[in-house]
């Protein structure tokens, strides 16, 4: 069965295009835009309308090359952004225009379920795992061996952190230690909740973890067959935290393996990547490139 998983975050919209049979899943097409969907909202509440037209171009892309290669089931998930702003409903009836579809404004502990079943199959690693989706408003926390046991959705992004406190270019010590104090104490709740420091392995999700495993590994480009199940030491994530933090946003975006639009958030991604690795005790990480979208895909196929 072909299917479309379509995944809108505070920061990026992503679409999936796959061949599922079974336990199996085959990529037709992959794409990422980003579009701040979530700009301002922590301040606000409310959806801006320029992020909203923003989506709704990507959508339109999206929604052409769906009809093109013949999909038979979409599904579109929405996150933190969108459960936040007041004024969600005008995003939907966006999205209803361009799609068809509704989007599902999911909860934090369905996205968490659904990063969870992406992200476990086909890994080669002990359980139970500690999955962790680290988004641009939320970041999901999972344990599990073949089933979620245990899920909580933390209100901290890269969106988020970088907004609430990283203010200057790069972004002072003082700033840094307020992001520090207020990522480590949701962080500390949320290991907590979920059991997180009885996992034998730390998996994490998204663009941010993908991006610092690239630098790590000091990749020439991005590079996701590389990126995939590649471990990272926790010295690593430390190192490279350090130094996009001691980075201009023109420095960092200047990097060959950045996306343009993940620069100027990069920052607080990586240091709530850091604190999750300190405070979970584990001594490395490994990146996934499949998370939420595979798990859409898997359930439309089901």
């Amino acid at each position: 069965m072909r299917v479309a998983a379509i995944d809108c975050g505070t920061n990026a919209i992503r679409l999936l295009i796959a061949d599922v049979t079974g336990d199996k899943l085959v990529d037709v097409a992959r794409r990422m835009e980003i579009v701040r969907l979530g700009e301002g909202v922590d301040r606000t509440g409310l959806l801006a309308p320029a992020a909203i037209e923003r989506t709704r171009q990507a959508l339109l892309g999206y929604a052409a090359e769906i009809a093109e290669l013949g999909v038979t089931r979409v599904r579109m998930c929405a996150t933190s952004a969108s459960r936040d702003a007041s004024n969600a409903q005008d995003f939907r009836d966006m999205v209803r225009g361009v799609l068809g579809v509704d989007p599902e404004v999911i909860t934090g502990e369905e996205e968490a379920q659904l990063s969870f079943l992406g992200a476990v199959q086909g890994l080669d690693a002990p359980g139970p795992f500690l999955v962790y989706d680290l988004g641009g408003g939320s970041t999901e926390f999972v344990t599990g061996v073949r089933e979620v046991e245990k899920a909580i959705s933390m209100d901290i992004g890269c969106v988020r952190m970088t907004e609430r406190h990283l203010h200057s270019d790069p972004p002072t010590a003082a700033e840094i230690a307020a992001a520090e104090a207020d990522i480590t104490a949701a962080v500390d709740t949320a290991l907590a909740a979920v059991s997180g420091h009885q996992a034998r392995t730390l998996v994490g999700l998204a663009g941010t973890v993908t991006t610092v495993t690239a630098l790590a590994h000091d990749l020439p480009a991005y590079d996701s067959e590389r990126i995939h199940h590649s471990r990272v030491e926790a010295p690593d994530v430390s190192r490279v935290t350090h130094e996009l933090l001691g980075m201009t946003v023109a420095e960092r975006r200047a990097l060959p393996v950045m996306h343009p639009g993940r620069a100027d958030v990069i920052g607080a991604g990586a240091l709530i990547m850091r604190i999750i690795q300190e405070r979970s005790g584990q001594p490395f990480v490994i990146a996934s490139e499949h998370d939420i979208l595979d798990g859409i895909a898997f359930g439309l196929a089901s």
